[in-house]
């Protein structure tokens, strides 16, 4: 997705505030919340709140990562936040002071970035039984990316049988039974959270999204 202009300086905006706003949420999780199970499956809360601490980690940092974890990409992210685990107020920090930054890992466009903050801040929250409500305009740009990938999240694929359309916002796709709900809701559908986003949807499509997903 290329953006230009007002749209990425409102990206990174976007990115600047959801950084500032789930630092804040880090230092107010009890240890025993930063223990919990997240919505990623095999992470702790504390596991995603220090992945969130290493988007500006050199290339050549991650190369040796990734070899470190014998080529699994799935392998190295997770092991690399499980090496970074650390009290609650330095991860918040640690993120805070990315706020005002630009950069990106090579290869990726601001929207990544973006994406991985506002997905990962619902994989903490959800679990915790917390709110953080997710801005639609950056949910939009972040569904709309997702929706073009294949790898990692393989939405097209996995949700094809079904016409997914949002309530907030201008966004249709899929064929067949319709399922909708906010762009935030079938944001986290997209990238795999269908634990949390199934029981948020509506439409005559939920019961056969549900079973193909369960197949």
């Amino acid at each position: 997705m290329h953006l230009e202009g007002p749209q990425l300086s409102a990206v990174w905006q976007t990115i600047d505030r959801e950084r500032s706003a789930v630092a804040d949420l880090i230092d107010d999780f009890s240890s025993d919340e930063l223990a919990m199970a997240s919505l990623c499956a095999g992470w702790t809360v504390r596991d995603v709140a220090a992945h969130l601490t290493l988007a500006h980690t050199p290339p050549m940092t991650a190369v040796r990562d990734l070899v470190r974890a014998r080529g699994s990409f799935d392998r190295m992210v997770h092991d690399t936040a499980v090496r970074h685990r650390a009290p609650a107020p330095d991860l918040a920090a640690s993120l805070r002071r990315m706020v005002g930054s630009r950069r990106t890992a090579p290869m990726v466009t601001p929207v990544e970035p973006l994406l991985d903050i506002l997905v990962h801040a619902q994989d903490m929250v959800v679990p915790l039984g917390r709110e953080h409500p997710m801005p639609t305009r950056a949910a939009e740009i972040a569904l709309r990316r997702v929706w073009s990938m294949g790898w990692p999240f393989h939405a097209r694929r996995r949700l094809g049988a079904v016409t997914l359309r949002s309530t907030d916002a201008p966004w249709t796709r899929g064929s067949g039974p319709v399922v909708s709900r906010s762009t935030a809701a079938l944001l986290l559908l997209a990238t795999g959270r269908c634990s949390a986003a199934l029981p948020r949807l509506d439409g005559p499509g939920v019961p056969v999204l549900a079973e193909r997903l369960s197949a």
